[in-house]
Order: structure tokens, then C-alpha cells, then sequence
């Protein structure tokens, strides 16, 4: 069997996949996107499920994507000490603590079943800001 290399590209999982279904996602599943996400507008109503290994710029993106306008709901891993959670709340986005561990499905689906992740989870919502 091919061994695969370790990667924090995971699925969304089909809860939110069908939540966020008419949304916009910037970033689907794919090791080697052709969009880069960060460089791109996003839609009005956009989801966003960022790698785990550099949430920083993504959460950046999300909180200028609602000061001009969108909603953003991003799905995180909870790590409260990160100067990325730091921004969230000083943007006062909605955080929806989810209990337990969620799971995924890997990039390389094909060999792994679904798993709990071994961390807890949160869904972000920035809202758009009222600009009056």
C-alpha cells in the first residue's frame, strides 16, 4: 500500500458541508489549489475551512471579507493562546463552541475511515460590521 505524507488537508465534515451549503468556499479540498484563496474576493456568504497548520492569514482575510460587507463562517480548531484567536476576538465574531471532537475524513479519504480530530472545534461567524 502507498504510504501518504502527512498533510492537515482535511474534508469538512457533512454537517457543514450541508449548513454552508449555498455558500461560497474559497477553500475546497485540494493540496494544490489553483485559487489562492487569500489573493481572491470572497462572496458575500462564504465558508471557510483553513489549514490547520496557518489559520493566522486566513482569519485576517475573513475579518477585512466583513468589514466590507460578507458574512464568513470559519470552522477552527480552539486554541485560545494564538495571536489568531486574539484577532477574532477583537473583531467580536460570533464563536460557536462545538462539543466533542468532530471528524474528518483525510485528504486521502481512499485508506481512512472518519476520525475524531484531536482537538476541539469552533465555528466563527463574522458578521458584516454596520459602516454607520
Amino acid at each position: 500500500m502507498k504510504k501518504h505524507k502527512n498533510t492537515d488537508s482535511y474534508m469538512s465534515p457533512e454537517w457543514t458541508l450541508k449548513m454552508f451549503d449555498d455558500w461560497y468556499d474559497p477553500t475546497p479540498l485540494n493540496d494544490k489549489p489553483e485559487v489562492d484563496a487569500l489573493t481572491i474576493a470572497w462572496k458575500d456568504k462564504t465558508y471557510v475551512n483553513p489549514p490547520y497548520s496557518r489559520p493566522l492569514p486566513f482569519v485576517e482575510k475573513a475579518i477585512k471579507e466583513s468589514n466590507s460587507g460578507k458574512i464568513i463562517a470559519m470552522l477552527l480548531r480552539v486554541d485560545t493562546s494564538t495571536k489568531w484567536f486574539a484577532k477574532i476576538i477583537e473583531a467580536k465574531a460570533h464563536i460557536l463552541w462545538l462539543n466533542g471532537r468532530i471528524k474528518y475524513r483525510r485528504a486521502d479519504y481512499k485508506y481512512h475511515k472518519p476520525t475524531p480530530v484531536t482537538f476541539a472545534s469552533m465555528l466563527v461567524i463574522f458578521y458584516p460590521k454596520d459602516n454607520s
